[in-house]
Parts: structure tokens; sequence; C-alpha cells
């Protein structure tokens, strides 16, 4: 069952912001590794640290899902989720 304000969540919420970037680093990952293959030599820096980034933002949206920020905390106020 989704939040009332899911909407204000997925703008506002640092764990959907760090998800987000560790997916694109995710996407860009392969793609720097054809292009790497095909263009230019291998640098395993490059690799390692892209695998580094995107674990640590997976770890950062992890952290951020702990934390409560007041603005999107998705706390009904005591309301039922009808009136939220």
């Amino acid at each position: 069952m989704l939040v009332h304000n899911w909407r204000a969540i997925i703008k506002h919420a640092w764990s959907v912001r760090f998800m987000v970037l560790a997916l694109l680093c995710i996407i860009i990952e392969p793609i720097y590794t054809f292009v790497a293959a095909t263009w230019v030599a291998k640098n395993i820096y490059i690799q390692l640290a892209m695998s580094a980034i995107t674990g640590l933002l997976a770890v950062a949206a992890i952290i951020a899902r702990i934390f409560v920020q007041q603005k999107v905390s998705g706390d009904l106020n005591g309301k039922p989720p009808s009136e939220g």
C-alpha cells in the first residue's frame, strides 16, 4: 500500500535520489566497458571506481531510508489515508 504523499516522497526523499544515482552508475558501467574495449585500453581503476561509487550510493540510500525527513516522512499526523 502506498503512503498518501508518495509523489512528494519520490520528489524529495534522499533515499530515492541515491537509488536513482546508483541506477545511473549501473547503466553507465557496461557502456563504459564497451567503449573502453573498442576504442581505448581498459582501465581497471575506472571500473573499480564505478563499482565503488555504485556500492556507496546503495549504502547511502539505505541509510537515507532509515532517517526520517520531516518534509516527506509519510506521516499522516493521525489522519486516515483518505484525508491525507
